[in-house]
């Protein structure tokens, strides 16, 4: 199931239907989980994007004048999304990044009001450093979600993400329930 490319346990392009599907809307709807945290005319940026399961949704949410940026390392997620997004005419409203494993990669310009990192972070080789450069883009008071699977991430584990998220100075707001895993809302 993991892409063997990558370092990690990277979900591979080859099974995002188990990424998109309808099933999965019943249990983590997308609308849902991000729903409070965005508003129309946002900037919105979705780490590890997949086949876009969020970003289209986001996109939705944001209007003409929002922008949502589907950020991902597998080029084949971004040609998912990519005819996700123009099968509901929302592909002006976002725009497709290539990261590489080590980096997001993003233009300094870019100024966050919200980050969706679902079920991704602990694939990053280096999550301190990963959420280091989160923090450079999400603008001041910006929101940034974080949930990791439960079957993936200890609950040790995970609050030792939260320690050093603190460390790297984000705020803790809290953790929302019904997240879909462990989950931390954090701010610049």
């Amino acid at each position: 199931m993991y892409n063997k490319s990558y370092k990690g346990d990277v979900c591979s392009h080859e099974h995002s239907f188990f990424l998109d599907n309808f099933f999965r809307r019943l249990i983590q709807n997308p609308k849902k989980i991000v729903g409070e945290y965005i508003n129309k005319g946002d900037t919105v940026v979705d780490l590890g994007c997949g086949p876009g399961y969020f970003s289209v949704d986001m996109a939705k949410i944001v209007g003409e004048t929002g922008h949502v940026i589907s950020v991902d390392l597998q080029p084949e997620m971004l040609e998912r999304v990519e005819k996700k997004a123009k099968k509901h005419n929302l592909f002006k409203r976002i725009t497709l990044h290539t990261c590489s494993q080590n980096r997001i990669g993003l233009e300094d310009d870019v100024d966050a009001d919200f980050v969706l990192i679902f079920y991704m972070l602990h694939e990053t080789p280096d999550p301190n450093a990963f959420m280091q450069e989160v923090k450079t883009i999400l603008k001041k008071d910006g929101k940034c979600l974080i949930v990791e699977p439960i079957f993936h991430v200890s609950k040790a584990h995970f609050q030792k993400i939260a320690e050093n998220i603190k460390d790297i100075g984000l705020k803790i707001l809290g953790s929302p329930s019904k997240k879909g895993g462990r989950s931390l809302l954090v701010s610049a």
